[in-house]
C-alpha cells in the first residue's frame, strides 16, 4: 500500500514546533510516552513544513532541533518552505504577529501540498487561514492545539462572547462562562482578551471561528485530565447550534527524553543529596525572567518558608532579544541570601534541565509559570504545583489547575503589578504545598498522583490517548479514500 503523506505546519516557535513534531512521532507509532506501536503507523508518512523563524536567535534553536530529529532515524521528514519577511507593524502584539506571519505562507503550503502529494494537513492553531488551502485542494485538515482544553473551549466560545460583552474584559469584574469550567473570573482570562479592540483579540476571535471549519481538532491533553471540558466541546456547548469537529485528545504529547549536559550536572548532583520529595522547584519557562524587585520577594519568601528549594532564576533579556539572560545573582538577590540558605537551597542562574529535575525523586513541588508543556511534564511525574502565571493563556491555566483539576495550591498574583507576588504570599503557598500536615497541599499531592496514573495509562495499549490516536489515523485513511473516490 502506498503511504499517505501527512503534512504538519507548526508555528515556528520552538515550543509549538517541538510539540507538533512529537505528535507526528505518535502518528508514525513512535514516542517516549507509552512505548511504540510502529505497525499501526507504517502506512503514514509525516512531513514537517518548516517555516523560517523570524529571528536569528530562534532560527538557531529550531534548526538544531530539526537536525536532531532528522538524524534520529525515526522517519520524520522535513520540507523547508521559502522564506517570507515577517510583518514589521505588529508592535508588541505577539499573537497578531504569529497569525499574520503564518498567513503569508499560504501559497507555499499550497505548492508543497501539491509537490509532496499530501493526503492530509495538520496545522498549528495560529495557522487557521491555511484551512482555505486545504479546502481548495480537497485535503482533510486538522487543527493541532498545543494548550489546554480550557483554552480550546474558550476560543470556540469567543466569537459569541465578543457579541455578548460590550466592555473590555480587563475592565470587567464579573465572571466569564466557559462550558466545562467553573465560572472564570475576568482576572483569570488570557491576556489577549484584555481589550476588545486589540489585534490580538481580533485574531483569537477569528481562530476560534475557523476551528469549526476543520475536519478535526487534535488536542495535547488527556481525556482523564479535562473530562468536563472535552465533553462540553464534543457536545457542542461551546458553539450552540453547531456540532464541534471531532476531537482527538492524544496527550500528553511530550519529548520525555531528559537530555543532560555538563553545564547542568552540578544542579542534578545537588538534588541527588536531598531527601525524597523535600525540594520545591521554581522555574518559569523559556521566556520567564525576574527583575530585582520580584527576585528579592521570592528570596525572602523562600528563606522564611524553611523548605529546601531549587530556583532557576533568569535575568532580563539582552537588547533585541526576547530570551532571558544568565542571572547576575549579586544584582538580583538580597545581600546575604545565598550564604544564609546554602545548606538547603540552590539558585541556578541559567537554563535548568527541567525534565530531569521534575523526574528527580527529591522534587516534591513545582512553582511554575503554567505553560502547558511544563504542566504536563509535572503531572507526568506526579509533582503538584503552585501556579505563578506570567503571560499568554497562563492565568486561565492557573485557574483550571486549582479550581478544576485540583493539582495546585493557589497563589495570589497581582496582575496589575506585572504579576507581582509578595514574599509572604509565596511563603504561604510553599508551606501549604510542602508541609506534611496541611489539607490544601495534601489534596494537591493526591490529585497530582492521580493525574500521573491517568497520564501514563492513557498512552498505554487500550488507553484513552492511544484509542484517540487510532481514531485519528483511521480518519486520515478515510479522508484519503474519499479524496481518491471524488478525484
Amino acid at each position: 500500500m502506498e503511504s499517505l503523506n501527512v503534512l504538519l505546519l507548526p508555528e515556528p516557535g520552538s515550543g509549538h514546533l517541538m510539540s507538533l513534531i512529537e505528535a507526528g512521532k505518535r502518528l508514525l507509532g513512535h514516542g517516549s510516552a507509552g512505548g511504540d506501536d510502529v505497525g499501526h503507523g507504517r502506512e503514514l508518512t509525516v512531513t514537517v513544513l518548516v517555516v523560517r523563524p523570524p529571528t536569528p536567535e530562534s532560527a538557531l534553536e529550531v534548526d538544531a532541533h530539526v537536525r536532531r530529529v532528522a538524524a534520529s532515524g525515526i522517519g520524520i521528514r522535513f520540507h523547508h518552505l521559502p522564506a517570507e519577511d515577517p510583518p514589521t507593524d505588529c508592535g508588541g502584539n505577539l499573537q497578531e504577529f504569529k497569525s499574520r506571519y503564518l498567513e503569508l505562507y499560504k501559497p507555499h503550503v499550497r505548492a508543497a501540498a501539491r509537490e509532496l502529494g499530501a493526503s492530509a494537513l495538520v496545522i498549528d492553531f495560529f495557522a487557521t487561514p491555511v484551512l482555505d488551502v486545504a479546502r481548495e485542494l480537497s485535503l482533510p485538515a486538522y487543527v493541532y492545539f498545543t494548550s489546554t482544553a480550557g483554552l480550546l473551549a474558550l476560543m470556540l466560545r469567543l466569537p459569541a462572547l465578543d457579541k455578548e460583552f460590550d466592555a473590555d474584559f480587563e475592565a470587567f469584574e464579573g465572571t466569564v462562562d466557559v462550558p466545562g469550567l467553573p465560572p472564570v473570573p475576568a482576572g483569570s482570562t488570557p491576556g489577549f482578551m484584555g481589550r476588545k479592540n486589540s489585534p490580538n483579540f481580533t485574531w483569537f476571535v477569528y481562530h476560534g471561528r475557523r476551528f469549526m471549519d476543520a475536519d478535526g481538532i487534535i488536542a495535547n491533553t488527556v481525556a482523564e485530565l479535562e473530562p468536563g471540558l472535552l465533553a462540553a466541546i464534543a457536545e457542542g456547548r461551546c458553539v450552540p447550534g453547531r456540532p464541534a469537529p471531532p476531537l482527538y485528545p492524544i496527550g500528553p504529547v511530550l519529548d520525555l527524553d531528559a537530555k543532560r549536559d555538563a553545564s547542568s550536572e552540578a544542579c542534578l548532583r545537588w538534588l541527588d543529596a536531598q531527601p525524597r520529595a523535600s525540594v520545591v522547584f521554581l522555574c518559569f519557562g523559556s521566556l520567564g525572567w525576574f527583575d530585582a524587585a520580584k527576585a528579592r520577594e521570592v528570596a525572602t519568601g523562600l528563606e522564611r518558608s524553611g523548605h529546601r528549594f531549587l530556583w532557576a532564576l533568569r535575568g532580563p533579556p539582552a537588547a533585541g532579544s526576547r530570551h532571558p539572560s544568565e542571572a547576575d545573582l549579586d544584582e538580583l538577590l538580597p545581600a546575604g541570601f545565598l550564604e544564609q540558605t546554602k545548606e538547603r537551597g540552590l539558585v541556578w542562574p541559567r537554563w535548568a534541565p527541567q525534565k530531569a529535575v521534575l523526574a528527580h525523586p527529591a522534587v516534591g513541588g513545582f512553582v511554575t509559570h503554567c505553560g502547558w508543556n511544563s504542566t504536563l511534564e509535572s503531572l507526568w511525574h506526579g509533582v503538584p504545583l503552585v501556579p505563578w502565571p506570567l503571560y499568554a493563556e497562563q492565568h486561565l491555566n492557573a485557574f483550571e489547575l486549582v479550581s478544576a483539576m485540583g493539582v495546585a495550591v493557589p497563589l495570589k498574583v497581582d496582575r496589575k503589578r506585572d504579576n507581582f507576588v509578595e514574599a509572604a504570599e509565596l511563603e504561604r503557598a510553599v508551606r501549604a504545598l510542602m508541609d506534611g500536615g496541611g489539607e490544601e497541599g495534601r489534596m494537591a499531592r493526591e490529585k497530582a498522583a492521580e493525574m500521573k496514573d491517568a497520564c501514563r495509562k492513557a498512552v498505554e495499549e487500550g488507553g484513552s490517548s492511544r484509542v484517540a490516536l487510532e481514531r485519528l489515523r483511521e480518519a486520515i485513511r478515510e479522508g484519503a479514500r474519499a479524496a481518491t473516490t471524488t478525484a
